[in-house]
């Protein structure tokens, strides 16, 4: 039986573990009140539109998508796209959308919004993922997995394995190189996000893979007690 009621609280980690999440003002928000992007917000479906300025990228929430890829990002000239699933962690697609501007030249709260330019293969050895052969990085568990294919028209994939046929993360070819370190970056940082515990998948529920704790009080460091519980065992895996 598990410790954690349905509305608890809880501290998720590896993140490719946690699911979306319920901040997702942090997709949207930054676009709109930081930038003054342009959007519409139909509310029948929940759907809400963002274009930029020069109306050259555009942002697309479907939150009733049949597929489950309910963010979109589309570039025109060259074109471009970058789709999510609802089970991409939302912090992943927070960087990817705020990185935007800058992309297209406006600097303006860069000190806010870091863009890494960290490669990839040295972000994957930060965060212990291994270099396979032909492009493809894996997670320390083996659950996730980030594969690049320069031939082919979906360049990048970021897969997991209990999401088979929903991708966290695809990349078109001409997708700029550093949303994709922006989305693998926030992505495979161990440091833990929060969730409510009924948002969980049950695949990360069962599993032994992620480390599931309850949020602390003020004060108390949670990575000092994630690293605890890695040694100790987490509360529900204590005898």
């Amino acid at each position: 039986m598990s410790p954690h009621a349905a509305g608890d609280r809880v501290m998720v980690s590896p993140r490719y573990m946690a699911g979306a999440g319920d901040r997702f003002a942090d997709v949207l928000g930054p676009l709109i009140h930081l930038f003054g992007w342009r959007h519409n917000h139909d509310p029948a479906t929940g759907n809400v539109t963002i274009d930029s300025p020069d109306r050259s990228v555009f942002v697309d929430f479907r939150p009733l998508h049949p597929l489950g890829r309910w963010v979109t990002v589309t570039h025109h000239e060259p074109y471009w796209k970058v789709s999510f699933s609802r089970q991409a962690p939302l912090e992943a697609v927070a960087a990817v959308t705020q990185a935007l501007p800058q992309l297209l030249g406006d600097t303006r709260h860069s000190d806010r919004i870091p863009i890494t330019d960290t490669p990839l293969d040295q972000l994957a050895e930060l965060h212990d993922w291994a270099a396979g052969d032909e492009g493809v990085l894996t997670s320390p568990d083996h659950y996730c997995r980030l594969e690049h294919t320069p031939g082919e028209e979906t360049a990048w994939q970021v897969e997991h394995l209990f999401y088979e046929h929903a991708p966290l993360a695809t990349f078109t070819q001409d997708a700029p190189e550093v949303l994709v370190r922006q989305f693998f970056a926030y992505l495979a940082a161990p440091i833990a996000v929060e969730r409510s515990f009924g948002d969980l998948s049950p695949s990360t529920r069962q599993t032994r893979s992620a480390l599931i704790t309850p949020v602390r009080p003020a004060g108390v460091d949670v990575e000092l007690v994630h690293a605890l519980d890695r040694i100790l065992g987490s509360p529900g895996r204590r005898h």
